[in-house]
């Protein structure tokens, strides 16, 4: 089982940036690496050549690196830059949008499928494979016996083998993409003069229910889940399943986090979850729930 570092969703000053991946680079623990912005035009704090420099250091550091592209894109501006991303000419993309997924088609590249991509029964997978794909990472609110049903279809079969299944197992969930700002909108902003606000929150804005249950983040464009996903305790049931486990980067404690996965790969050392921790979707059951 191999170990990933997911795009930073978040964002985050360029030094931070740096520093963090310059720990990445050191660390034995990870596998696999995806750069790059895939949330807001307006964070370039890093641009196209920050991270290709970044992904030469992490390459000469032994790590397997892809360059992800925009998820939402709203303007021609957006798909220049996207494209210049898919035909960077030394890395595999991770394709957030069908559009990165046709360019990589047109110049016969291979790609990865990012959870965005609205894959959801063998149908899809196999189109996908039939454009390219070498990977994909299953959709975040799907369950364990989804996916072993997925894989068991008969038409799949003979494709075993030729592509690999990574899972998000660690971080808020990606769910949902808007062309309104959710963070400008609760400064009383408006998107266009957003003034950047999102870098004064490096894990995103809490959203609290009248109730007091934290029911979602606010990350610019994106929302995400308001429970941590933490699937640390049922890597033993990805194993023959799973072949990537993926973790999303946090502002402090990533790659404390990684090791813990690895030391439970095989469930001999488990971690208590924290109570905003859950693995619902994971087990079939609501998403903020935490199954033990």
């Amino acid at each position: 089982m191999k170990y990933s570092l997911g795009a930073i969703q978040y964002f985050w000053p360029k030094e931070v940036v740096q520093s963090f991946y310059k720990d990445v680079a050191d660390d034995a623990g990870v596998d696999i690496v995806y750069l790059g912005e895939t949330v807001c035009q307006k964070r370039t704090e890093l641009r196209f050549a920050d991270y290709m420099d970044i992904a030469h250091q992490l390459r000469e550091a032994g790590k397997t690196v892809c360059l992800s592209t925009m998820t939402l894109l709203e303007a021609p501006a957006l798909v220049r830059e996207m494209v210049r991303y898919v035909d960077n000419g030394e890395f595999m993309v991770e394709a957030n949008d069908v559009g990165a997924i046709q360019i990589a088609r047109e110049k016969h590249l291979p790609f990865v499928a990012g959870a965005a991509i609205n894959c959801y029964n063998q149908h899809s997978l196999k189109y996908l494979l039939q454009q390219g794909m070498q990977r994909w990472v299953m959709p975040v609110e799907l369950s364990r016996d989804w996916l072993q049903t997925l894989l068991q279809q008969d038409s799949l079969q003979e494709d075993i083998g030729r592509f690999e299944t990574e899972v998000f197992a660690f971080g808020h969930l990606p769910l949902a993409w808007s062309a309104r700002c959710f963070t400008a909108r609760s400064e009383d902003r408006q998107k266009d003069q957003c003034e950047l606000c999102c870098i004064k929150y490096p894990k995103g804005r809490e959203v609290i229910s009248q109730d007091g249950q934290q029911v979602f983040v606010l990350n610019g464009i994106q929302t995400q889940s308001g429970h941590r996903c933490n699937l640390i305790n049922d890597l033993p049931s990805m194993q023959g399943l799973v072949d990537v486990v993926r973790i999303s980067p946090e502002p402090e404690g990533t790659l404390e986090w990684l090791a813990a996965f690895r030391a439970n790969e095989q469930g001999g050392q488990p971690v208590k979850l924290g109570p905003t921790d859950s693995n619902g979707y994971w087990r079939r059951v609501a998403g903020m729930l935490q199954v033990s």
